[in-house]
């Protein structure tokens, strides 16, 4: 029962990437070829809703919903692994059309050419696991 909620919020937030066209490859490609503002200003938009909350989490030490509390501490920069991955992860969202958050959305609205994507999406998380010890931290 627990779990019910984060299935509930994701269903939820799969609806409002679909409504909103945050999913559509339309969008993603005229962003990558700069025809249109749209895609940018919903990334802009999220980005300005995480730094508004995050510092309200920190200013009003807010609890996660089970009580604890949230800590939020940051991570060394690492310029070369920060370049490789953003290579690594802007390459696979053009090829894919699609970022790794709305994958399942894509699939839940019926389009099963998306499953190499998922698969390769996976495939790199469990990569990473394997070979996260041996990589510069």
């Amino acid at each position: 029962m627990k779990l019910l909620k984060f299935l509930l919020i994701g269903i939820y937030f799969g609806v409002v990437l679909v409504k909103g066209e945050v999913i559509s490859w339309f969008r993603i490609q005229e962003m990558f070829h700069f025809q249109s503002f749209y895609m940018y200003g919903v990334i802009g938009s999220a980005v300005l809703v995480g730094i508004v909350s995050v510092a309200l989490i920190k200013r009003l030490q807010i609890t996660s919903i089970d009580g604890e509390t949230i800590k939020l501490a940051g991570k060394p920069f690492n310029r070369v692994g920060n370049l490789v991955g953003g290579i690594v992860f802007g390459l696979g969202w053009a090829l894919a059309g699609a970022c790794p958050g709305p994958l399942y959305a894509l699939l839940g609205v019926g389009y099963g050419s998306i499953l190499p994507a998922i698969a390769g999406a996976l495939l790199g998380v469990i990569s990473y696991g394997y070979l996260k010890p041996r990589l510069p931290h």
